[in-house]
């Protein structure tokens, strides 16, 4: 069988996002998929009751049927194979810029994906805590090259128990430096979110 170019397999996981702030590709999913983060979203005060995916950009129609072929692809058999020829050996890959890991199985791909892309780094970030828990507790560990981080709940919150997490202030005194600087927000050489070294990154309520 003939493989896939790099463009033909984005297409057959529903395309890649190409998020304006980041030095990367990521993939994303609609946030009414989320299981966590949609019973959240309904919590006044949360991070997700002010999610950024669930407006904006992210609501326009073109978006939102990019969103759900990524959905409907999800479970395809050549999924992973896909992501892995689509990332093309990428220095940096963002998985869930918007919408969260939907179950086991995704999850496990994720991991398989990251485990076939070795020479990238990649940024998970999640609220969904039972999944990555008990993913840890079945298998022992992520892979290397994956920083998987659990997101706090609360707007001002305290951060998860968790090696790597993320939070969200409206304090001003947040760590992420994409929105210091005027006009679009814009990673530059940050690469924080990515690094293990960084127990937590904090970001701006936006």
């Amino acid at each position: 069988m003939k493989l896939q170019t790099v463009k033909q397999a984005r297409e057959s996981v529903g395309g890649f996002s190409n998020p304006s702030k980041m030095p990367c590709r990521a993939i994303s999913l609609s946030v009414e998929h989320c299981n966590v983060g949609a019973k959240l979203a309904e919590v006044p005060g949360t991070i997700c009751s002010k999610c950024y995916a669930g407006r904006g950009h992210y609501a326009r129609p073109v978006v939102q049927e990019a969103l759900q072929r990524r959905l409907d692809a999800l479970y395809h058999p050549k999924w992973v194979d896909n992501m892995v020829r689509g990332i093309n050996g990428a220095d940096y890959f963002r998985w869930q810029d918007s919408g969260d890991v939907q179950d086991m199985t995704h999850l496990k791909n994720i991991v398989e994906v990251c485990e076939r892309t070795p020479n990238t780094q990649h940024w998970l970030p999640t609220h969904e805590t039972g999944l990555v828990l008990k993913y840890l507790r079945d298998h022992g560990e992520f892979p290397s090259n994956v920083c998987v981080r659990l997101s706090a709940v609360m707007i001002d919150g305290p951060e998860p128990t968790f090696p790597n997490t993320s939070t969200v202030t409206s304090k001003g005194d947040h760590t992420c430096p994409a929105y210091v600087e005027d006009g679009d927000p814009y990673c530059g050489d940050c690469r924080a979110c990515w690094d293990h070294e960084v127990s937590n990154v904090s970001y701006p309520l936006h």
